[in-house]
This record gives C-alpha cells, structure tokens and sequence, in this order.
C-alpha cells in the first residue's frame, strides 16, 4: 500500500499518574521469590523495564481514549466535522457491545456522519485502523480519520501477581509464561489522519505493507472475551522467548518487501520507532533489522508494554524530547502475537503532540 494524499497530522496521549517499579512488583512477589530462591531484581534484568503506570481502578477505555482524542484534535485545530471516521483500536474495550468507538463518538462530540468501529489484532490494533482510515483517505472517501486506543494493565498485573503467590507448584521453568504478563503497561494515544490538502503538517504517510505467520497463534493468548470489561484478560501466558525469534523472522520477511513496497532502502530510514516489549526484544530486532540503535527511541523502560498505544506514544514521546527532525524518513515497526507484522513509513515534516496524564 503506497500513499500520495495522507498525512499523519496529530498525536495525543494520556499517561496514568501512578507507577509501580519492578522492584515494587518484586516486593509484592516475595512469597514465591523465597520460595524459589529468586534473586531481587530479575525482573528488570531481565526485560529492561525498570516501571509501569495503572490506571485508577475502574477507569473505562472509552474515558482515556476521549480524552487522547481530544488531544489530537486540539493539537491539530481542526474542525471535528471534518472527521469522517473513528476506529478504536486497543485490545481493551468497555463491552463486548456496542462498540467503545460509540462511546468515544459521543465523547468527541463527533458528527453522525462519521463511520465508528472497534479493530482488534492484539499490539496492532492501533496502526490496522491507521492503514484503513489511510485507505478511506486515499480513495476519497473521507478528508480526516481518527484512531484511538487505550490499554489496561491493572487487572492484569494484580491477577498475576495473587496467581503467582498462591501457587504452590510453579517451579523457576514453569512460570516464565506468567512473566510477560508483568512487563505490560497502561497507556492511551490517539493518532488524526488528513488528506493532504487540509494538512499543516505535510507528514506524508509513504506507505504500509503487513504480514502474518499464524502458525505461531498459540505462542501468546489470554482469556476468554466475557473478560475485556475489566481492562485486560485476568491471566496471560507467553512463550516469550520463542515469540521473539518468531516475531522478529516475520519481521525481516516483511522489512524486505516494505523497503520494496515504499522503494526504501535500510540506508533511507533516518529514524525508527518501534513496538515497545523490553530490552531483549529491541536488542535482537535492530540487530537483525540492521538498525543503529543511536536511531531508535524507547518508552519501555517507563511504560512497559502498553499494546496498541506502545507504538504511537513513543512516537508522539520521541517528537517532543526532539528525536526527530524535519525531513527524516521514519520507520514505523509494528510486530504482534498472533503472530503479526505491520510496518508504515512516514515522511517526518513537522510534531503536532499534545499529551497529558490521568
């Protein structure tokens, strides 16, 4: 998918305000750190990530993405009537019906004519829904597009942490699938898609091209749907080192074909953003990808890994502490379980970001 008329016009996010450190988590984790002779700092050792932020208990994901939708918007000046079409795009939802996109509809105060709908494919929610209001875009069905999506950790973080204390047959090999479950994050971003005309910007989205291997669809799964009103599903199990090696083969199947797709080269890509997952995972997909890292900008180490959101908020971080400049092309990294790869290419010009906290 190659684009001439879409531009990437504005970022908003929302940051909840409390953090948990990895040692916090640790401290929470005694009784089966004692118990299997764990030693204190495993945590971030291991996945780089030295925090996290929860939201407030009971906070809805329709509420932080109204309120990231309204920071792009603000962040744009644009008229909202504008806006022809709003996805929402995280894997946490209010309801399994009607769509939180509705909620977040009559948030925004948006017209009635703007098409609403919720997209979920796990860490790529967010940028799927990209690549379909691009499309709209680029057929000249719409003149500006909004994704939202907003991701919950408490439940999550909390069921594991009572699981893994509570068991008593968990040995130091057995609960590494619960592991990954305590890097994860929460965090809201909103991204507003224009068509070229009405653009302040001109950041060009160039293009997009996904790939799958659904071979690896078992490597990472939570529970059951009647859950995602909490946030996130009560209990998830990762084989997180083969993810790795499998997420980052389908990557580099699909690095080749994008740079072909988008007549790119490695040597083109002046900075990267990608997926936030922690350390390792960053260390062997630049590798691999022939990346310096001094390109690259994180958020993991603060956030974790906050799904959907991981990726437009580092990008709308990386502007604001001035990591990019004018005239940088930009490679945008996406890979999610199932397993997922998405990557988009943007024509960087001019950082419209508004962010804020909860």
């Amino acid at each position: 998918m190659k684009y001439q008329n879409v531009c990437l016009e504005s970022l908003g996010y929302t940051l909840p305000s409390e953090a948990v450190s990895s040692e916090q988590l640790e401290r929470q984790l005694e009784p089966i750190y004692s118990r299997l002779k764990l030693p204190s700092g495993r945590l971030e050792l291991m996945t780089g990530i030295r925090e996290r932020r929860l939201w407030p208990r009971g906070t809805r994901p329709s509420e932080v993405s109204v309120q990231s939708g309204e920071r792009a918007i603000a962040a744009a000046q644009i008229d909202r009537n504008l806006i022809g079409a709003l996805v929402h795009g995280s894997v946490c939802r209010d309801f399994l019906e009607p769509a939180t996109a509705s909620i977040v509809h009559r948030g925004l105060k948006l017209a009635r004519d703007c098409l609403i709908y919720d997209v979920s494919n796990a860490c790529l929610g967010l940028m799927n829904g990209m690549v379909q209001i691009a499309n709209m875009i680029e057929l000249g069905q719409v003149r500006a597009g909004l994704v939202v999506a907003s991701e919950g950790s408490r439940e999550l973080v909390e069921t594991t942490v009572k699981w893994l204390n509570g068991s008593t047959e968990l040995t130091r090999d057995s609960i590494k699938p619960a592991l990954a479950s305590l890097t994860i994050g929460s965090a809201s971003a909103a991204a507003l898609l224009v068509h070229r005309d009405i653009s302040r910007t001109r950041n060009s989205l160039v293009g997009a091209l996904g790939r799958a291997n659904t071979d690896g669809n078992e490597l990472c799964h939570s529970g059951r749907d009647e859950a995602v009103a909490t946030g996130m599903a009560p209990l998830m199990q990762t084989q997180a080192e083969t993810l790795m090696h499998q997420g980052i083969a389908v990557g580099l199947e699909t690095l080749e074909k994008f740079f072909a797709e988008l007549s790119w080269t490695a040597h083109d890509v002046d900075k990267t953003v990608c997926h936030q997952v922690g350390g390792a995972h960053r260390k062997m997909l630049l590798e691999k990808f022939g990346f310096d890292p001094a390109i690259d900008f994180v958020t993991f180490p603060m956030l974790g890994n906050t799904g959907a959101a991981a990726l437009p908020v580092t990008l709308a971080t990386g502007i604001e502490q001035g990591h990019f400049s004018s005239g940088d092309r930009v490679g945008m990294f996406g890979i999610g379980s199932g397993i997922n790869v998405l990557m988009m290419g943007l024509d960087f010009r001019l950082g419209l970001v508004q962010g804020g906290s909860l």
